[in-house]
């Protein structure tokens, strides 16, 4: 069943399945390495866990038949990054907890709730209390910078103002173009000439975007600051924060 709270499951899990990179790494910061069954292919940190653990398929893809022959009693999944169908049909059979994160806010009460559902409250309260401090050391630009932040190519598709990269960008003072638009738009690069676009980020996923794109777009966009970017630093939502700052802080010293 879904959980819909983080005190439902009532016992510490033995055998966790995570279905979620960001979240996989904060398992591994609250202590969880000999609890945790499975992961996905994408979980890469840490990088130890890609070899020990149990991969049990993508994201968006995940092996049903592995996740049975593990027979977790906690699945940590994600609303947006894990398949509908998917997590209803595990629904059916296991204890899942599904987390939505569109916000700094949000992704602090996921590490809390986590934190409960694993009997590990005190790591993930000293996590979260960490979180807060580099936060308040975060630097914001000085004048709002009209900014793009591209995810994928062919289309080209950017962010809107309700997703967790659009609260990152807010924080480090840009101003996102596109903050009307809901989730993940396609758009063309004739649009950031008429917008005027003045700072483009190319992140680094879900689409790896290249040196050799910044020079494809620099010509049609010649007075864009062009650079590309960590895109786990702008969108991971677990222990991943504790190093957002810092990297925001030397990404936009001189912009």
């Amino acid at each position: 069943m879904i959980l819909h709270s983080p005190t439902l499951l009532g016992y510490q899990p033995e055998r966790i399945v995570s279905l979620v990179p960001s979240q996989t790494e904060l398992l591994f910061h609250l202590g969880l390495e000999a609890v945790v069954a499975g992961i996905t292919r994408f979980c890469i940190h840490p990088a130890a866990w890609g070899k020990n653990k149990n991969i049990v398929g993508g994201t968006r893809n995940v092996n049903l038949d592995k996740i049975k022959a593990l027979d977790p009693d906690l699945i940590i999944a994600n609303k947006e990054e894990n398949n509908k169908d998917q997590i209803e049909a595990l629904a059916l059979k296991y204890n899942l907890w599904v987390t939505d994160i569109s916000n700094l806010d949000e992704a602090l009460q996921m590490i809390i709730d986590i934190g409960l559902l694993t009997q590990t409250q005190k790591r993930a309260a000293e996590i979260t209390v960490e979180i807060k401090q580099q936060f308040s050391h975060l630097h914001q630009s000085s004048r709002k910078i009209k900014t793009c932040y591209l995810i994928w190519r062919n289309p080209y598709m950017t962010i809107g103002g309700d997703t967790f990269i659009h609260d990152m960008l807010e924080r480090c003072g840009l101003e996102n173009i596109y903050a009307a638009s809901k989730r993940y738009p396609e758009i063309n690069l004739n649009e950031l000439k008429v917008d005027h676009c003045q700072l483009l980020q190319l992140s680094s996923e879900p689409y790896p975007f290249k040196q050799q794109h910044i020079d494809e777009m620099q010509k049609l966009l010649p007075g864009t600051t062009i650079m590309l970017v960590d895109g786990e630093l702008f969108s991971w939502y677990g222990s991943r924060l504790l190093q957002a700052p810092a990297y925001f802080n030397a990404l936009f010293k001189n912009i």
